[in-house]
């Protein structure tokens, strides 16, 4: 089966709606394949959607390949970015602002709603939760100002949205937004990023050691640089203790992050990370076993695994990182997202 970061997909009411992620990327989707798994909840949305004869087709046979609405492709290619965008300083991909993700998101989630109400019921986010997200503790201020007028187009639209949902409370947010941006002074983020392990201190020796890539799926987005071989690990030991040491390069944000030791895939140690300067890292002593373990094998039978290690997520592979890399890179710049442009803007800025 096609792992998720090649799948850009809506989840709509009793189904789901695919698209192909070169296409989007590339700006030129031209067809979506819709997937039921409860007819009568689809129904309604789908014969607004494609219209009653080709509604029957569809729920006679379960699927469909169709036209791509360009209303769904935009909603599939935000949430898509929103999950597995791959920035890295390295990679030539910046980091895209996550309140102005929130903020287009909430506009392509209203604009589907009005070319098929009812597709999106319990759906992930809802424009209100969406342009609450973004504007929390100014954040869309503060990343808006080197794409300002889209973001008060956006700003306008929502207001208007959200007064005919008589949802005055967000409609007055949104317009207090726009006044706010009329009189904000240009600004810009920086990220630093450190580099370097600290060599071991006399006594010590190290038992074992090595690096490792990052599993795009194991991590929230955002958090980490998406580039290959960005973990680094070894494993000390001391008259004291042994232990498990790892840094992990690239930190964007903060998380909650573990990384996990395995010997021929099994887990035999655990470490809690922390964010540094611009980095994860973390020191965990090791039991008596895993001492034992780790003296008498191969390093290369050890490896490491950032973030969620449980066997039941579908990890990402390294060619499947490669090609996702390949197409944001090509991706043509008249198709970029507000985020994307925002970034693009704020890289020629700083040279």
């Amino acid at each position: 089966m096609t792992h998720p970061v090649r799948t850009p997909v809506v989840a709509a009411d009793g189904g789901l709606v695919h698209f192909a992620l070169d296409d989007l990327l590339a700006g030129r989707a031209s067809s979506m394949r819709i997937e039921l798994s409860d007819a009568g909840a689809a129904e309604p949305w789908l014969t607004r959607l494609v219209g009653a004869e080709t509604s029957l087709t569809v729920l006679a046979k379960g699927h469909a390949d169709l036209p791509a609405r360009p209303e769904l492709a935009r909603l599939a290619l935000l949430l898509w970015l929103r999950r597995w965008w791959p920035a890295g300083p390295s990679l030539g991909v910046p980091s895209l602002d996550p309140a102005l993700l929130d903020l287009e998101t909430a506009v392509a989630t209203v604009e589907v709603e009005e070319v098929a109400e009812g597709l999106l019921d319990g759906f992930e986010a809802s424009p209100a939760e969406l342009f609450d997200t973004a504007i929390a503790d100014d954040a869309l201020l503060a990343a808006a100002p080197p794409v300002a007028h889209e973001v008060r187009s956006l700003c306008t639209r929502l207001a208007a949205w959200f007064d005919d949902q008589d949802d005055v409370v967000r409609a007055e947010a949104a317009a207090e937004v726009l006044a706010r941006l009329a009189i904000a002074a240009p600004g810009q983020r920086a990220y630093t990023l450190a580099a370097g392990t600290d060599p071991g201190a006399p006594g010590e020796s190290v038992l074992a050691s090595g690096r490792a890539s990052v599993d795009w799926a194991r991590v929230p987005s955002g958090i980490l640089d998406a580039a290959e071989e960005t973990v680094t690990w070894r494993i000390v030991t001391a008259a004291a203790a042994t232990r498990l040491e790892v840094d992990v390069a690239g930190a964007f944000a903060d998380a909650t992050l573990t990384a996990v030791a395995t010997h021929d895939g099994e887990p035999f140690a655990e470490v809690s990370l922390a964010l540094g300067a611009g980095r994860f890292t973390g020191t965990a002593d090791l039991d008596e076993a895993a001492s034992r373990l780790v003296a008498s094998v191969h390093s290369g039978r050890i490896g490491l695994v950032v973030g969620v290690a449980a066997e039941g997520v579908a990890g990402t592979t390294a060619e499947d990182r490669a090609e996702v890399v390949a197409l944001v890179r090509a991706r043509p710049p008249e198709d970029r997202t507000l985020a994307e442009r925002a970034a693009a803007a704020s890289a020629e800025e700083e040279f």
